[in-house]
């Protein structure tokens, strides 16, 4: 493969990440949590956030981009919150180039770095970087004997002009639970009847039994993102603005140039993965000029 579509380089931390040129645009990323930073179409401001207070060390996870959320989300006793795919090693398996320019790089969790009880999970992610960007993580049970109850979600942030000039659309009619309304989520259950949704304070919306594709219209930067997924029943809205508190890795005044649609299947969108049964979260992002 020619040398200058995709490098292998070290950066920040020490942490290794590929570097991808294609005719449309440029990616990077990490082994790390097999993490993507940077997606950016040519003539365009990149497409993801990246929060300049960001750790880029070993055990810790990326503040950006596009961390998964796997094999479960949200917090867990003694465990790293939302599940240790996005704090380990991943392991580049293969890159491919297409006739048209397109890369796609095949990344897999190796089993030996994750405790027992989940070992039997053969676990993949695949990203396809074009004109679009498209990521699938893919996992399977190799249990000889369990169902695994499993968890997933690409953990998008996106970068905007300014919050205050963002709308959403897709999730008009939908049921969510409203994680800032305060504790329970369930106990405030409520449904989005408005044409777009708009970011105006702390924001973190769990929209359950949600299929529909996402569009972000940012008016300061004149661009639409799309987000269509596949074999995701759940979406996530979030925005932290300056009031929910949070680690030292994000400037809360950031807030203000990022909002997050999520997709994965999280919460009671969990999945059941018998033997042999494999789980594949798709996730393509394209973005057009805003008329």
């Amino acid at each position: 493969m020619n040398a200058k579509l995709v490098e292998l380089t070290t950066r920040k931390g020490g942490l290794k990440f590929v570097k991808v040129t294609t005719p449309w645009s440029t990616a990077e990323i990490y082994l790390h949590g097999a993490h993507v930073t940077h997606f950016q179409k040519n003539g365009e401001p990149s497409l993801l956030f990246m929060s300049r207070k960001s750790h880029f060390a070993a055990g810790q996870p990326i503040r950006g981009g596009v961390p998964i959320c796997f094999p479960w989300f949200g917090n867990r006793d003694g465990e790293p919150s939302h599940g240790f795919a996005r704090i380990l090693p991943w392991e580049r398996v293969v890159t491919s180039a297409a006739q048209n320019g397109a890369v796609t790089l095949r990344l897999r969790l190796p089993k030996n770095s994750v405790k027992p009880e989940w070992s039997a999970l053969k676990t993949e992610f695949v990203i396809t970087v074009a004109d679009t960007l498209t990521m699938e993580l893919v996992a399977t049970n190799e249990s000889a004997d369990k169902t695994l109850e499993i968890a997933n979600c690409l953990h998008t942030y996106f970068h905007v002009g300014d919050i205050t000039q963002v709308s959403i659309t897709g999730l008009e009619g939908a049921p969510f639970d409203d994680f800032a309304a305060g504790a329970g989520g369930a106990s405030a259950r409520r449904v989005e009847n408005d044409p777009v949704l708009r970011i105006t304070k702390e924001t973190n919306r769990v929209y359950p039994d949600s299929t529909a594709t996402v569009e972000i219209r940012d008016e300061n930067l004149k661009r639409t993102i799309r987000v269509e997924k596949l074999n995701s029943k759940s979406t996530v809205v979030w925005n932290p603005w300056t009031t929910q508190k949070l680690p030292d890795d994000f400037d809360p005044a950031e807030h203000k140039q990022m909002v997050c649609v999520e997709s994965g299947n999280v919460k009671q969108n969990k999945i059941s993965l018998a033997l042999g049964e494999t789980a594949a979260l798709k996730v393509i992002l394209s973005s057009t000029s805003l008329k």
